[in-house]
């Protein structure tokens, strides 16, 4: 029986269409840049979000009406499985994403609550092998519960560091059970409140030797997924471990463990660190950390980790030109690590979202394209850096000046003539290609 009844597949019907529940610019097929749409973003539905979330918020109980609603324990897990393969179905949708504790619930024990993944998990794999749906990235929740108060491989407690290594060690068996092309640490509560309480150095130490764990584990197992770290400043530690980007390379580079890792990069956590996304991709473009994205976005007005949908079109297509750059995301992909907003309740609006998100990244892809194809931004560095070509600033880049041939070359210089940056004009510029 099926659970969104009356909503067929999603098609795309071009932007001419008036129909809500229709694609006017995800083209699957549509070749861009020689590949098809579907594969440069390779979107994901996030499961938290979609078929978890209630709509509750700080102030306020859920108000999210949901065809699977009336059932708990295990009969609920079951149920949110069968809604969840029929929406990827429908809207033809490649991935999906999941933390443990979405899927199923906790046991007494670690022993029962990983009986009852057992079950949605072995659910999950009948439904697969029918669908044409991958599982993009899975995680273990270590944030919800409250042995993780302290933190989960940062804890004080070494008995919360043991429980977390051994739900993290059921996490990369899940991922490999399913297919998972990438497993992904968000440190939650990876972080302090106070120094006054807190071994930092021992804390740092212990998360390092916490994914050296997770690595050999999986190399012991086969398990060939990409291991990716998701930066998240602020929420819900004052002081996160995995703040922003270059934050998180420093840690992985430090440690030794940038062969192994990539970044996840969220909008809504770049915005929180006093970043835009595009910097956060840019940073990890370049050192060759950008394994993956959550596509949301915040709001200006408020502080905190709103996770809307993505409908910004300029940021997403700077977003999409710094992935074009990256060759694209390989084994990552585009997660909607989203929700509807509290005043939007029906089942129908996951649908509306989803599918705004996915033209709006659709839009921003082959803006992204034009501006490659034709170089815009890059004759704009080009002519910027001109000096670097060339003279006193090739024997810069090229490593053959020091100290002393520049002070011999500019000691006896006139006033030196700066040109104008022109922001303004490359941002109307950029707005002809965007809208």
């Amino acid at each position: 029986m099926s659970v969104f009844q009356g909503i067929g597949k999603i098609q795309y019907e071009g932007k001419q269409s008036k129909n809500p529940l229709a694609f006017k610019h995800y083209n699957p097929d549509e070749i861009v840049l020689g590949r098809r749409m579907e594969d440069y973003l390779r979107f994901a539905v996030a499961y938290w979000h979609t078929f978890v979330g209630e709509g509750s918020d700080p102030f306020g109980v859920g108000t999210a009406i949901r065809p699977w609603q009336g059932s708990n324990g295990l009969d609920l897990a079951k149920r949110r499985v069968e809604a969840s393969f029929e929406f990827y179905e429908k809207l033809g949708i490649p991935y999906f994403c999941f933390h443990d504790r979405d899927i199923a619930p906790e046991g007494d024990t670690l022993r029962e609550t990983n009986k009852n993944l057992d079950v949605i998990v072995g659910m999950m794999k009948d439904y697969m092998k029918t669908s044409k749906v991958k599982l993009l990235w899975n995680t273990a929740n270590m944030f919800t519960n409250p042995r993780f108060v302290h933190g989960a491989a940062t804890s004080s407690n070494a008995e919360v560091f043991a429980y977390a290594a051994a739900q993290v060690k059921k996490a990369l068996e899940t991922g490999l059970e399913l297919g998972s092309e990438n497993y992904v640490f968000w440190g939650g509560r990876e972080g302090y409140e106070s120094l006054l309480n807190t071994d930092m150095k021992l804390e740092l130490d212990n998360l390092a030797r916490f994914l050296r764990m997770a690595v050999d584990y999986a190399d012991e197992i086969g398990y060939k997924g990409q291991f990716l770290i998701e930066p998240k400043p602020k929420e819900p530690s004052k002081h996160q471990y995995d703040f922003d980007a270059a934050t998180t390379i420093a840690f992985l580079k430090t440690y030794g463990l940038d062969d192994r890792f990539k970044l996840n990069i969220e909008a809504n956590h770049a915005t929180l660190a006093g970043h835009t996304f595009e910097h956060e991709l840019h940073v990890s473009r370049i050192n060759g950390m950008l394994g993956s994205i959550d596509a949301n976005q915040g709001d200006t007005l408020l502080g905190w980790d709103t996770d809307e949908f993505p409908t910004d079109l300029a940021s997403v297509t700077l977003a999409m030109y710094e992935i074009v750059k990256n060759d694209g995301l390989g084994s990552g992909g585009v997660n909607f690590d989203a929700k509807v907003r509290r005043q939007s309740f029906d089942a129908e609006d996951l649908f509306y979202a989803h599918i705004a998100g996915m033209d709006t990244f659709a839009r921003g892809l082959k803006a992204a394209a034009r501006l490659i194809e034709e170089r815009v931004l890059d004759q704009v560095l080009e002519e910027r850096y001109e000096s670097f070509r060339s003279g006193i600033g090739l024997e810069i880049v090229s490593g053959k000046a020091d100290f002393k041939s520049l002070e011999a070359y500019i000691i006896d210089k006139g006033e030196i003539q700066n040109k104008s940056g022109r922001l303004e004009q490359i941002r109307s510029l950029l707005n002809e290609y965007i809208f």
